[in-house]
């Protein structure tokens, strides 16, 4: 069986089991991630949400497994030059990375603020504001000099929504076995857990991250990993959106 492996200190709990069980690892940035399962080169993975509804004829869900943060992400943050809302004909840099977090600004941008960016450009060209996710999402929590307005895409969505905000859910190829599904569903179960029981012994910064155990403790707090109701109504109300979204 081979897992897709998003290098996030986020989805950091899905993976703490697989190697003792034996499950391939493979690296998979977030974008990239759809791609891969729908070729068949790895067999599961968390699949960013604004790709799941395109996937569904291949694929299945694993269960309610699931990447949702309850009022703010913490790690998907739009650093700008000026106010969101100034932000119509702006150049925004994106990392090549971002996926649902992509869609989820773009919407913002549009239905909450009414703003209409110009472009959307690399994260390496001059632009009015700058997309960072993941772990350089965490990096750069505390801003960039030359960017004063800090905005966390999930606090957004929640203030405007009232619900939290779901950027992935797991997804397993429908020709994978049924017992190697069942074998993953109970390794992401055991991991979770275990991983969640280390982290409150844990005691060394994480330099990669910039981070202390307590920063690290706040942060994933604030992290479901099961879709409940609210999740739910999440997952449809983006959906909604997205259908309304005038993409490329």
């Amino acid at each position: 069986m081979k897992v897709g492996h998003i290098p996030y200190l986020s989805c950091e709990p899905f993976y703490f089991d697989m190697e003792r069980r034996g499950i391939a690892l493979y690296d998979v940035v977030p974008s990239a991630m759809a791609g891969a399962v729908a070729q068949g080169d790895i067999d599961a993975g968390p699949v960013p949400l604004a790709d799941c509804f395109r996937l569904t004829d291949q694929c299945q869900y694993l269960s309610g497994f699931c990447l949702a943060t309850i009022r703010k992400a913490g790690s998907v943050m739009l650093h700008a030059k000026h106010p969101i809302e100034t932000l119509t004909g702006a150049r925004i840099g994106i990392p090549d990375e971002a996926a649902t977090s992509l869609r989820l600004l773009q919407i913002l941008l549009a239905f909450k603020y009414q703003v209409q960016a110009e472009a959307y450009a690399t994260i390496d060209d001059a632009c009015d504001a700058l997309l960072a996710v993941g772990n350089e999402g965490l990096r750069r929590r505390g801003g960039f000099p030359a960017y004063p307005y800090i905005y966390d895409l999930g606090e957004e969505w929640y203030q405007w929504t009232s619900l939290p905000f779901v950027f992935a859910r797991w997804m397993v190829r429908k020709d994978l076995a049924r017992q190697e599904a069942i074998v993953l569903e109970d390794t992401l179960y055991v991991g979770m857990q275990d991983w969640a029981d280390g982290l409150f012994r844990a005691t060394a910064k994480r330099g990669d991250l910039l981070m202390h155990p307590r920063d690290i403790l706040e942060y994933t707090q604030g992290i479901r990993y099961f879709i409940g109701v609210t999740e739910q109504r999440a997952i449809d109300r983006f959906q909604h959106y997205l259908d309304q979204l005038p993409l490329p």
